[in-house]
C-alpha cells in the first residue's frame, strides 16, 4: 500500500517539476536574448552614429570645396534665442525680390496671407495680392478663367513650366527660393554673400558666354545675372547698430 502510493507521488511531482524546469529555461532564453538584442541595438546605434558623423564630414568637406570661397559668417540680429526679426528689412527683402529677384525666382511655398502681420498690414497685402492675375477654374461651365490675386493665393512664378525657365535662361532653370537658406549650407551666410559676391574672373580663369564669376558659388560660374549686385545694394540698406554695430541687411526676407 506504502510502496503504491509512493508510486504515486514520485508520479505527481515529476511534470511539477519539468515545468519548473522548462520556465527557468525561458527565462534564462529569455535574458539571453535580451542581451543579445541589448548588444545588437547599440551596435545598431553605434553604426547610424558613425553614419551621422561621416555624413556631416561629407557636408562640411563639400561647403569648404577648393572650387569656391566658404560664406563669410555674418553677426546677424536675429540669431540669438530671445531674438527677433526685424520687420524694416523683411519689407526691403520683400522690395529686392519683387523688383529683382522675381524675374526669374519663384516663391511658390510663400502667400500673401504670410506677409499680414510680419512685413505688410492686411490692406496691404490684399492689395499687392491683387495685382497679379491667377488662373483658376473651371467655372460652371467648365472653363478656366483669370481673376484677381486674393490672401490665399502663392507668390507668382515667372514661368509656366521648367522648361520654359530653362529656355529662358541658356538650359539653366531657376530655382525656387522659399526655402533657400535650409537648401544650401549656412544658408544664410550664403545667399548673403552669394548676392554680393560678383566680381570679375581673376586672371587664368575663363566664364563662357552667358556665365558670371562668383566665387562664392559651387564652380565659381552662375548663370544669375550680375545686375542682381548692383539693384540690391541701390535697393538695401545697411544699418550699424550703435551697440553692437552689426551690419543688418534685408537678407530677413
Amino acid at each position: 500500500m506504502f510502496s503504491n502510493l509512493a508510486r504515486m507521488t514520485v508520479a505527481r511531482s515529476v511534470p511539477v517539476a519539468r515545468g519548473l524546469s522548462s520556465k527557468s529555461t525561458k527565462t534564462a532564453n529569455t535574458k539571453t536574448n535580451f542581451h543579445k538584442n541589448g548588444s545588437l541595438e547599440l551596435a545598431a546605434a553605434a553604426g547610424l552614429a558613425a553614419m551621422g558623423g561621416l555624413w556631416v564630414t561629407a557636408t562640411e568637406a563639400h561647403a569648404e570645396s577648393p572650387d569656391h570661397i566658404h560664406p563669410l559668417e555674418m553677426p546677424w540680429g536675429h540669431s540669438g534665442i530671445f531674438s527677433g526679426y526685424d520687420t524694416a528689412a523683411i519689407r526691403r527683402g520683400y522690395t529686392v525680390y519683387k523688383n529683382v529677384c522675381a524675374a526669374c525666382h519663384s516663391l511658390e511655398r510663400i502667400h500673401y496671407r504670410e506677409l499680414v502681420g510680419v512685413c505688410m498690414s492686411e490692406d496691404e497685402a490684399k492689395a499687392a495680392a491683387a495685382d497679379i492675375d491667377v488662373v483658376d477654374g473651371p467655372n460652371d461651365i467648365g472653363a478656366m478663367y483669370e481673376r484677381p490675386g486674393k490672401l490665399s493665393d502663392a507668390l507668382p512664378s515667372p514661368y509656366a513650366n521648367e522648361e520654359e525657365g530653362r529656355a529662358a535662361n541658356g538650359g539653366a532653370y531657376p530655382p525656387d527660393l522659399s526655402l533657400m537658406t535650409k537648401a544650401r549650407h549656412n544658408g544664410e551666410n550664403y545667399v548673403f554673400t552669394l548676392l554680393l559676391g560678383y566680381r570679375e574672373p581673376p586672371e587664368g580663369i575663363h566664364v563662357r558666354e552667358g556665365l558670371y564669376y562668383n566665387p562664392y558659388f559651387p564652380g565659381g560660374a552662375i548663370a544669375c545675372l550680375n545686375n542682381c549686385k548692383t539693384v540690391a545694394l541701390n535697393t538695401w540698406t545697411v544699418h550699424l547698430l550703435p551697440k553692437h554695430n552689426n551690419p543688418k541687411m534685408s537678407r530677413h526676407f
